[in-house]
């Protein structure tokens, strides 16, 4: 063997070793779901580090006609959020006066007034046409730069959810209308049918998993959130599920319960993808103080 033949395997052994030991980057990926309960929270009263990646999620866009009287529109969106405080002038704001900002709306959620959100499309080539109209109204109106998939209950089979989904995404990407796409599954069964559905034959397109752990019950331990998380990283794909608490501490894994050490435990492991919290309007009266902490964490080298 030659001198220099050994000297590049000798590097290349060398390269492989650190690529084994080293963990794989974390994220600095923050988002924050907002506008959905109408508490008078506006994007500027919400903490933002510059060190991480800052996500609004207006929350929600339904095809349904109103709160007071709803019934499904088949594609066509209408704005459910609190638009009077999250209007297109405070989403130019916020991104002006903050260039790691991005804005996106979810689409679907769990009700619209006193009944549930369901997806009850007519057939999949109306509701795709629909929707890609009315949403690239909205879209375009506001500023944003992408959607998340928050449906929650559903009177149709999952290929009619997937094609319907991916094929909106797929859509809306190809015509430069939004640039990253995100679902925002949780743990039961009738729901997890419809999503990972969709990730089988549309993953490659979707960029974030926004899993809902403030699904599981209350008092999760930390053992338990990091064995559900190790579940959904194989559901669906190490580098995409973001880890989540709701700001009331209903359910999960909560801030003061140990939250932070499960994720300083996953970054530990290279396997902090990033943090969601549900929601801004919940945070306000605690002055956002787990919005500081997740974001610091996620800011810092370390």
């Amino acid at each position: 063997m030659g001198f220099t033949k050994l000297v590049s395997l000798l590097i290349l052994f060398q390269v492989l070793t650190i690529s084994s030991t080293q963990a794989a980057p974390n994220s600095k990926l923050f988002r924050e779901y907002i506008g959905a309960n109408f508490k008078n929270v506006r994007f500027s009263d919400v903490p933002i580090n510059p060190g991480v990646e800052f996500h609004f999620i207006l929350a929600f866009a339904i095809d349904y006609t109103s709160l007071t009287s709803p019934s499904p529109t088949n594609g066509i969106f209408n704005i459910f959020w609190d638009d009077n405080n999250l209007s297109p002038s405070q989403v130019h704001s916020i991104k002006r006066n903050h260039g790691n900002v991005k804005v996106a709306l979810s689409l679907g959620g769990d009700s619209v007034g006193s009944t549930y959100a369901y997806f009850n499309p007519s057939s999949i080539d109306s509701w795709v046409e629909n929707a890609v109209t009315s949403l690239t109204k909205i879209i375009k109106q506001y500023d944003l730069d992408g959607i998340d998939i928050d449906y929650e209950h559903f009177k149709t089979d999952p290929y009619t959810f997937t094609e319907c989904m991916g094929r909106l995404v797929t859509t809306l990407k190809g015509n430069g209308v939004i640039s990253f796409a995100s679902i925002a599954p949780y743990d039961y069964a009738p729901v997890q049918r419809q999503y990972l559905t969709l990730w089988k034959k549309y993953g490659h397109i979707i960029d974030y998993v926004n899993f809902q752990f403030y699904a599981y019950d209350k008092g999760t331990s930390i053992s338990q959130f990091l064995s559900y998380f190790e579940t959904q990283i194989s559901n669906y794909g190490e580098g995409k599920v973001l880890v989540s608490f709701i700001s009331d501490g209903s359910g999960g894994l909560s801030p003061d319960r140990g939250f932070f050490t499960a994720c300083s435990s996953l970054k530990s492991q290279g396997k902090l993808n990033g943090i969601f919290v549900w929601c801004a309007d919940n945070s306000k009266r605690d002055g956002f103080r787990y919005e500081r902490q997740s974001q610091a964490l996620l800011a810092c080298s370390r």
